[in-house]
């Protein structure tokens, strides 16, 4: 078997309140519509996490709820991880590595430059951001996540809601 892993950043946030803290921005209007929409071209792909492990950011447990919900997925399993908000690439590596082998594929919510950076770091792909609501899906060629690492895996797709074509 396999593992494979979806990566998706939160969608777009509203910045319109000041007195609001990082962790607690909203998603804005536009994201609201891009979460679902995203979703949807997931289900189209067949496409349904074993798990969902989220940032605890209310703008990245939300785009997990919006994405989810068109999957069907029952958004009271998706599992908060607070060390995904303000992660580096290293500590989001450290998450994978110890996600439990009999979940085949693991959906990842997070935030830049982190979860970018893991994107290139497992692949080697040329991606220089990944989009508000955009999402990379990483394919490994093996069944331990403790395997995975540098240049280990091998995009599948790489999708954003302004991409008309999925890569």
């Amino acid at each position: 078997m396999s593992k494979k892993l979806l990566i998706v950043r939160h969608a777009k946030s509203d910045w319109g309140n000041a007195g609001i803290t990082d962790f607690n921005r909203p998603i804005n209007e536009r994201g609201k519509s891009n979460a679902p929409i995203m979703g949807k071209r997931l289900k189209e792909k067949g496409i349904l996490p074993d798990t969902v492990i989220s940032s605890p950011a209310l703008r990245a447990i939300t785009t997990a709820k919006l994405i989810t919900h068109e999957l069907g997925f029952t958004t009271a399993k998706i599992k908060q991880e607070k060390s995904i908000y303000e992660a580096t690439c290293s500590t989001l590596l450290k998450i994978i590595n110890d996600f439990d082998n009999e979940h085949e594929m693991v959906a990842l919510f997070g935030h830049n430059n982190g979860i970018t950076d893991l994107a290139v770091y497992l692949t080697d792909a040329e991606i220089f951001n990944i989009p508000t609501s955009g999402m990379v899906m990483i394919n490994f060629p093996f069944d331990d996540w403790k395997m995975v690492g540098k240049n280990t895996g091998e995009v599948e797709f790489f999708d954003y809601p302004k991409n008309s074509l999925t890569v």
